[in-house]
């Protein structure tokens, strides 16, 4: 997927009730191979709040406003998502396939 694609996808309308939710990895990474990041709306102030789960502990977890702040963030030891996009693989998209998901 290239990041236009996902860019698209995060995207996605959540009208306050919706969640996007991606499991993904970093290739040649043992840190960074189960992982998730998405978009959910803030049951409060129904603005989406984009995010990662980086570790099954919760410890590296991160919430954003916007989508730029989420994709400039340098939460992968020092570089963001769109410094290390070409070794991220997306493996599903809210447990679907990810290219089946954003065919619909």
């Amino acid at each position: 997927m290239v990041f236009e694609e996902f860019k698209r996808l995060m995207a996605f309308e959540t009208k306050g009730k919706f969640c996007i939710e991606i499991l993904f990895e970093v290739q040649d990474s043992a840190q960074y191979n189960w992982c998730w990041m998405g978009k959910l709306p803030d049951k409060e102030t129904k603005n989406d709040v984009f995010w990662y789960g980086l570790t099954d502990d919760g410890k590296n977890a991160y919430d954003y406003s916007t989508f730029e702040e989420f994709a400039s963030a340098k939460v992968f030891d020092g570089k963001s998502l769109l410094d290390i996009w070409d070794n991220v693989t997306i493996k599903s998209v809210n447990g679907c396939d990810p290219h089946i998901y954003l065919d619909r």
